[in-house]
C-alpha cells in the first residue's frame, strides 16, 4: 500500500527558475521515477529557495532512491498521518449524529 509524504527539498533559487527549467526538473525527476515501482510524485509547492513535493510511497527509502536518482535532494521526508479539509468538520457532524 502506498503511504502519501511530504518531501522539503532546499533548493537555492529556485523560486525564481523560468518555466522552462522546472519543466526540465520534471523531466529528470519523471526520468527517475520510470526507473523505480512503488513511488509517484502527485505534485510540488515552489517557494523562493524549497519546493514541498507531495509523494506516494511504498517506503521512505524509495523517496530517497528517487532522490539519489534525479539529483534533487530529500532534506525532509515527513509521513502524512492523515489529511483535514473544510469538509472535516461535517464529517464529524454526521458521525455524531449517527452515534
Amino acid at each position: 500500500m502506498l503511504k502519501k509524504y511530504i518531501i522539503e527539498r532546499d533548493i537555492p533559487g529556485v523560486g525564481g527558475m523560468t518555466a522552462s527549467d522546472l519543466g526540465n526538473a520534471a523531466k529528470t525527476s519523471n526520468a527517475a521515477l520510470a526507473k523505480l515501482n512503488g513511488i509517484q510524485w502527485q505534485n510540488s509547492y515552489v517557494t523562493a529557495d524549497k519546493t514541498f513535493c507531495v509523494y506516494l510511497a511504498e517506503s521512505e527509502d524509495a523517496i530517497y532512491e528517487h532522490a539519489r536518482l534525479s539529483g534533487f535532494p530529500a532534506n525532509k521526508v515527513t509521513h502524512v498521518q492523515m489529511i483535514i479539509d473544510p469538509t472535516t468538520e461535517r464529517q464529524c457532524d454526521l458521525a455524531r449524529t449517527a452515534a
